[in-house]
């Protein structure tokens, strides 16, 4: 099954615990700094997450932003940044929008958030091209002393900030996906699974809106803390010596639940970063649970392709088949169990 690109539909019927709420300092956006090689971070609007600067959970001052390239290739950027403090939001709007909004969540092993393949490359297809309007956020990272479900804090409060902006900006607040990425797509798969888990205290009106996703779209995800766990994700959220019950609290494929959001895993069968077998744990616990899903797995691509995969080959169709599904009507089913 690795070996071949197969998609696997499952059309049925469409957790996390709290976590201890810190008190929260102020903290103002973070100034640009350029990063080692002089980098700057992604043209587009910026929205601060957080009312006032007032993180929760966080009781220092913010540090400066911190991008570093990694290309010598001005044509084909690789930044990423890290030392995020004071969440943001980054929005790419089209100028004929087609109503549906897309929070993305871009990867980088929980050590950084990359910022190109990601996230500014997917402007031209889906912004230019398809009428998305993207959010892509930069959420904060595990670092010694700061709470675990800092990253679902974020990616649940990223969610209200854009549904309570959704008419203001011609936006359809029922019809708001969530797209992550590798260790992204983790903390997507976490805000899929534990939208309702609260996170962080109610900082004003948007707190009172659903942060559940319409749909879910899981890239080459991180899924599994155990067996099939990438090391570097797994050592900086929960310690390469994690006790069973932080194992099963942040594999996402024991999550899962029954209203959950509709999910769409894609995966390369090669990936020798994040195994493909992320995404086989996660179809079957989704299949199990009766969520409606699709998986896609790809013979070649290997771990990372974003928006790079080789022009030619299947795996470069994964957005058309993403925005497809995205369109795509969901089955509903009666309590009987009728379609």
């Amino acid at each position: 099954m690795r070996s071949t690109l197969f998609s696997l539909l499952c059309s049925l019927s469409l957790a996390a615990s709290p976590a201890v709420a810190a008190a929260a300092a102020q903290r103002a956006p973070p100034t640009p700094v350029a990063g080692a090689t002089g980098a700057t971070e992604a043209a587009g609007e910026r929205i601060a997450l957080w009312p006032g600067g007032h993180v929760p959970g966080e009781s220092t001052p913010a540090r400066g932003l911190h991008v570093v390239e990694r290309s010598t290739d001005p044509e084909r950027p690789d930044r990423y940044v890290d030392q995020v403090d004071a969440p943001w939001l980054l929005v790419h709007a089209p100028t004929r929008p087609n109503g549906k909004a897309l929070l993305v969540v871009p990867g980088g092993g929980y050590q950084r958030v990359v910022i190109d393949k990601e996230g500014t490359e997917l402007v031209p297809q889906w912004v230019e091209r398809s009428g998305y309007t993207l959010f892509v956020l930069r959420y904060r990272l595990p670092e010694p002393g700061r709470d675990r479900q800092a990253a679902l804090a974020d990616a649940q409060r990223a969610m209200r900030v854009v549904r309570a902006a959704a008419a203001s900006r011609g936006l359809d607040a029922e019809d708001i996906a969530v797209i992550g990425f590798s260790a992204g797509g983790h903390v997507a798969a976490r805000l899929a699974t534990g939208f309702d888990s609260p996170a962080y205290p109610a900082a004003d009106a948007a707190d009172r809106l659903s942060a559940r996703p319409s749909r879910a779209v899981l890239v080459y995800p991180v899924i599994d803390m155990g067996a099939q766990a990438h090391s570097g994700s797994r050592q900086r959220l929960v310690g390469q010596d994690a006790d069973p019950a932080s194992v099963h609290r942040y594999s996402m494929q024991e999550q899962v639940r029954a209203d959950m959001p509709p999910t769409l895993l894609l995966h390369a069968a090669d990936d020798r970063v994040v195994s493909v077998d992320n995404s086989l744990l996660m179809a079957r616990a989704l299949a199990a649970a009766g969520v409606e899903h699709e998986l896609h797995v790809f013979a070649h691509g290997g771990h990372g392709f974003g928006m790079r995969a080789a022009a030619g080959s299947t795996t470069a169709l994964w957005p058309e088949i993403a925005q497809r599904w995205l369109h795509a009507p969901t089955r509903i089913q009666t309590p009987e169990g009728r379609p």
